[in-house]
């Protein structure tokens, strides 16, 4: 390399000068001078080893073998002998920077930095890591790094002492910016789990009553579950349900929890999970409502589906909180044997390896049909359906930790227990104070959380 009028040259055989302005990436001091990596460094590629003649463990007279990502194991021989850089050749992490020094086995994965002249080998491997020569790999599903490509390259050389002095205070450096690292990795953490966290915090507020103030004007909860009693002896009385012998009724007495089923009544106190305010109660999941499953009309009979246009909500439709249309549609004659549940019920997944993790939970938007692997809840009352669907939610980590269980591949809701679920419930005037909290907080964290299940 050489320079004339500060434009870098360079000369190549018998060749004259040519300018290589365009290739220079970016300037340098005076004393530095730009070349090729071919022409400071003689880059090798180790020799082939079969995994059977390399050890996981060092054993007696073994030398560490090294490969494209760092050490891989111990050998019985070695092929290098000194203090070299290594550049990784093949496979998602090529072009990574290692050492290795003394006697080791450089694997035809590994190529071997040696200088041709007094160049600091710290430096040298530094400076390869600062070229990003992962960027150079072959755009393959194994990519791989050519040595010969390698060596085209252009790299800024310093004095040696100036190399040395680089090494000396990158090495100061190195526990601030590892510090660094560690920090931005936690927070980054923290910024992931935070809006998680922040939703459970405000349904568990909301849920205990610690999110709107309590107002002695509310029409108190005990009220509204009469009017739930009310409807649901109606629908008994028309013969739409069936009447339960063991119907459950929650009430306080000597500042205790009683149920009543059927004759037998027994304080429950150790049941109550934490304590709401005076003018809330506590009911039992399955008193708001009726569970039941729908069906799949027959997929080879077209009359069931062409031209179809009632909703049929399958589990690839439980992607949103509120579903108002479905991918799959129904004809009128295929729904005259199927149940259409009416906007504002709760559907839920009861058996589905999602919920190792979580527990897809929605409104319906409009009237529809559903198929086997759904849950609907059909509510006596559906002005409870967005408070219902909050609350379920506030206890979600206790169902996916106690009410899920593993069959064979697959995990299900032990049913019958979700289903006595203790839900708190709040005056309606109150639920409706709380569904506007919850939907303020939700349009905050929107721009950080992203997830459609807990959404307006």
């Amino acid at each position: 390399m050489c320079s004339s009028d500060s434009t870098p040259y360079e000369k190549v055989g018998k060749n004259g000068p040519v300018s290589i302005a365009d290739e220079v990436p970016f300037e340098i001091p005076e004393s530095w001078e730009w070349a090729r990596i071919g022409s400071v460094f003689n880059l090798q590629a180790g020799k082939n080893i079969t995994s059977a003649d390399i050890s996981d463990t060092e054993f007696f007279g073994s030398f560490p073998c090294y490969g494209g990502n760092g050490l891989r194991g111990y050998v019985d021989h070695y092929n290098r002998d000194g203090y070299f850089p290594l550049i990784g050749r093949q496979g998602a992490l090529c072009g990574n920077i290692n050492f290795a020094q003394g006697k080791f086995y450089a694997t035809e994965h590994a190529v071997v930095v040696e200088s041709f002249g007094g160049t600091d080998v710290t430096w040298a491997g530094l400076f390869l890591e600062a070229m990003n020569l992962n960027q150079y790999a072959t755009a393959t599903a194994q990519p791989g790094l050519a040595v010969a490509n390698i060596n085209k390259l252009l790299i800024p050389i310093p004095p040696v002492p100036e190399q040395i002095r680089i090494v000396v205070k990158f090495s100061e450096l190195i526990p601030y910016v590892l510090q660094y690292d560690q920090t931005e990795r936690r927070l980054a953490t923290l910024n992931e789990a935070f809006p998680e966290q922040l939703k459970k915090s405000i349904l568990q507020l909301a849920v205990q009553g610690k999110l709107v103030p309590q107002d002695p004007d509310d029409e108190p909860a005990s009220v509204l579950l009469e009017r739930i009693r009310t409807e649901k002896e109606r629908l008994i009385k028309e013969g739409k349900i069936k009447r339960d012998k063991n119907e459950s009724v929650i009430y306080k007495r000597d500042n205790s929890h009683y149920e009543k089923r059927g004759k037998i009544e027994a304080c429950i106190d150790e049941e109550i999970p934490f304590d709401i305010p005076e003018n809330w109660e506590w009911m039992r999941l399955s008193s708001f409502g009726v569970f039941s499953s729908g069906k799949t009309p027959s997929m080879s009979d077209s009359q069931n589906w062409n031209g179809g246009t009632i909703p049929w909500v399958s589990s690839k439709d439980m992607k949103r909180r509120v579903i108002e249309d479905s991918e799959m549609h129904i004809t009128t004659s295929a729904a005259a044997s199927m149940k259409i549940y009416p906007a504002g019920t709760l559907l839920l997944v009861a058996r589905s390896g999602i919920l190792r993790r979580l527990l897809p939970l929605c409104v319906l938007g409009v009237d529809s049909t559903i198929n086997q692997d759904i849950k609907a809840f059909d509510l006596y009352d559906l002005s409870l359906s967005e408070w219902l669907s909050y609350a379920i939610k506030a206890f979600e980590p206790m169902i996916l930790h106690d009410l899920v269980k593993s069959v064979t591949t697959v995990e299900s809701l032990k049913f019958d227990e979700f289903s006595k679920m203790l839900i708190p419930v709040p005056p309606l005037n109150e639920q409706k104070r709380i569904i506007g909290a919850i939907h303020t907080f939700i349009n905050l964290v929107k721009p950080l959380y992203n997830d459609p299940l807990f959404s307006l």
